[in-house]
């Protein structure tokens, strides 16, 4: 029978997508990067909405916990170059770092939600009922499966899945909520960007948790 150690070894050794993955992927997250400077709504990119550059002068602290998850884009640019370059693990100061951002997401897509959640956003009932049941199924059933699941995914892989969650619970929350907002393409260009990109980044999330499945589970000693 395979010991902890070398059970462990496994999942360092598996934990790696093939080149071309990771090449497909850093590509799809370079353009998520692009998108944080992109009109999604009115004319306003989410480094518009997280610099408080709002028009009518409303940006507020919903905009900014709007606008910072899409900045998310960037230590998964990191993983991804670091993954390719290297093939390596990330440290554990860097596990550490990745899912402080990840709390502070999610935390902050939480708070975003409770005026849905309470009836204060001002929003038709489907979009409500959308934004709650996207924005929080996606964050209860990637963080429960992955919770399921964290002895058989390689803390790298997981760092992946938490990104992936974090930024797609938002980015969910805001093609429903700009869905129908006015304005001509190149003033909603981001909201366009990433309705094409959401599903990519879906998928590799829904990759991670079924890979997980095929490997083996480290059991405590």
């Amino acid at each position: 029978m395979m010991d902890r150690a070398g059970v462990a070894g496994k999942l360092i050794t598996s934990e790696a997508d093939p080149p071309w993955v990771n090449g497909i992927a850093l590509l799809i997250w370079l353009v998520a990067a692009v998108v944080a400077f992109l009109p999604f709504a009115l004319d306003t990119s989410p480094w518009d909405a997280v610099t408080l550059r709002v028009p009518g002068n409303q940006g507020n602290w919903w905009h900014v916990l709007v606008g910072a998850p899409f900045f998310l884009a960037y230590p998964m640019i990191w993983i991804k170059l670091r993954a390719l370059r290297s093939r390596q693990r990330l440290t554990s100061t860097g596990q550490r770092w990745i899912w402080a951002f990840v709390g502070l997401s999610i935390a902050g897509t939480i708070l975003v939600e409770t005026p849905f959640l309470l009836h204060l956003a001002g929003t038709s009932d489907w979009q409500r009922l959308a934004v709650l049941g996207l924005g929080f199924g996606i964050m209860v059933a990637s963080g429960a499966l992955l919770f399921m699941q964290r002895r058989r995914i390689a803390p790298s892989r997981a760092c992946i899945a938490g990104l992936d969650t974090a930024y797609l619970s938002n980015a969910a929350l805001c093609l429903v909520v700009y869905s129908s907002a006015p304005g001509s393409l190149s003033s909603r260009l981001g909201w366009f960007v990433t309705v094409v990109i959401f599903w990519p980044i879906a998928l590799e999330l829904v990759g991670v948790i079924v890979q997980s499945y095929r490997r083996p589970a480290v059991q405590d000693a």
